[in-house]
């Protein structure tokens, strides 16, 4: 998979437009993946499937290739993830809860909208990772204004605290709810493709959810209720496109590969086949839109 991905990354224009600060992002974000189910136990079996549907998926999304914001936002998720899982049951583990939000934080500086699910964050540590208390709290607020500490210095020391007041005021700035035309014809297909899998494996994974522990439950939910988030977020104000998308890529990744690592009917093997053959259509017509348009 890091092969095919290697080579999509390829067609798509990763030597012309120098785009390695981004591929090595992905790399990083692959091996954190692994990392995450290894760690987690995702899978109640040996199974690379979670960072291979990754790498599927992302490399589908050929129009985020460009952005470096996009691998940032998603680096810096998937490194939340990592941390934050650590504290399961553990309301005495500021230091975990610092590092974890320290990462949304430097997210933020590319996407400062991400800052919309921190409440919605404290309420999965509260519920579902069972990890959540006042010094949590104060841990998490100290990691995500820490980026800022040192942003804040700089651009006072180059003139350009017009950029700060601007990036913060964009906070509060809301556009047109529903107004998609901003999105090209393969965004909205990778997007409804998405959607379509997402759904299938929440649904999925709520009639299997008792062959997994507890631990791993909860850690599911928290994807599950991150990725309806993302979700509703995207419909609302699809002008985030890019980055929500690359953000639904990582949630949506641990469901799928549960539902394909888990089922072998007729029926889940067929569905199988359809998955990956559309998500190579969707690649190859990714590929060939975005050359046609750069």
């Amino acid at each position: 998979m890091v092969m095919y991905a290697a080579g999509i990354w390829l067609l798509g224009g990763l030597l012309e437009g120098m785009w390695y600060a981004q591929f090595a992002m992905l790399l990083l974000s692959t091996y954190l993946m692994v990392e995450l189910n290894n760690t987690n136990a995702l899978l109640h079996m040996y199974s690379r499937m979670v960072s291979c549907t990754f790498l599927a998926l992302s490399s589908m999304a050929v129009f985020l290739f460009p952005s470096i914001g996009v691998a940032v936002c998603t680096l810096c998720l998937i490194m939340f993830c990592t941390i934050i899982f650590h504290t399961y049951q553990d309301k005495a583990s500021p230091g975990l809860t610092y590092y974890a939000f320290l990462c949304l934080g430097i997210a933020s500086l590319v996407f400062v909208k991400i800052v919309y699910f921190v409440p919605f964050l404290w309420l999965m540590m509260a519920f579902s990772l069972m990890a959540f208390s006042p010094k949590m709290l104060w841990a998490s607020l100290l990691g995500l204004i820490t980026p800022y500490w040192f942003t804040v210095g700089i651009a006072a020391y180059l003139g350009k605290m017009d950029w700060m007041v601007s990036h913060f005021a964009s906070i509060a700035s809301f556009h047109q709810v529903f107004d998609y035309t901003s999105l090209s014809r393969p965004q909205l297909l990778s997007f409804m493709f998405v959607l379509l899998i997402a759904m299938l494996s929440i649904g999925h994974y709520m009639w299997k959810r008792r062959l997994d522990r507890i631990r791993t439950r909860m850690i599911y939910h928290f994807f599950i209720t991150l990725d309806l988030l993302i979700i509703l977020f995207i419909v609302l104000q699809p002008q985030h496109f890019s980055c929500l998308f690359a953000m639904m890529i990582v949630c949506t990744s641990p469901l799928i590969a549960h539902f394909i690592a888990h089922t072998n009917s007729r029926l889940s093997n067929v569905v199988f086949y359809i998955i990956l053959t559309v998500t190579l259509l969707l690649t190859a017509l990714n590929l060939w839109t975005y050359s046609l348009n750069s």
